[in-house]
This record gives C-alpha cells, structure tokens and sequence, in this order.
C-alpha cells in the first residue's frame, strides 16, 4: 500500500490524508477564540476503515493545538471515541467535552 500523507487544510481548520493525492479522509475543527478549537468532523472513507487513520488524524490536531496552546472541544463521535481510548491525549482536552 502507497503511504498515506496528512495535510493540513487549505482554511488551516482540519487536516486530510490522503493517498496518491486522492483524500481517503478528514477531519475538521472550529477555532474559539485564541485558545480553543472544537472537533466537529471526522470521516475516513470506507475502504480505509481498517487503518488507524482516524487516530492518525486526531493525534494530528492534538499536536496542533499543543503548538498552538489551544484546548480542545470534542462534539464529533468518532475523535470522542479516540480521545476515551487515548488518555496521552488527556492534555490538550477541555474538562467534561467528552
């Protein structure tokens, strides 16, 4: 299998991976203010449901918001999921968003 390469968005909200520079999935966020963001989105096509790239794509906005200094709101099933399994992720997360 080709590797997979994640990007950051164009409007700097979300990243997408992709495959042969088709997008096989993506997540988005929205940006609150100076210090937060809140992940609405999450989507991996179905033939590449097997592959962790959802997690792929979490860990990604958890290390943007650390370099950004940003907490994070979850209001998308699929990154709540990933977050409850992933406590590493316990730092960047808004108290009771989950």
């Amino acid at each position: 299998m080709d590797k997979i390469q994640y990007e950051l968005l164009p409007d700097g909200c979300g990243f997408c991976a992709k495959i042969n520079g088709e997008n096989i999935g993506e997540i988005t966020f929205v940006k609150i203010g100076l210090d937060k963001l809140m992940i609405d989105h999450t989507f991996v096509e179905s033939d590449y449901q097997k592959l962790p790239i959802a997690l792929d794509l979490v860990h990604h906005v958890v290390d943007f918001a650390r370099e950004q200094h940003r907490k994070v709101l979850n209001r998308c099933n699929t990154a709540q999921n990933i977050f409850i399994g992933h406590p590493e992720f316990d730092d960047v997360l808004l108290m009771n968003s989950h």
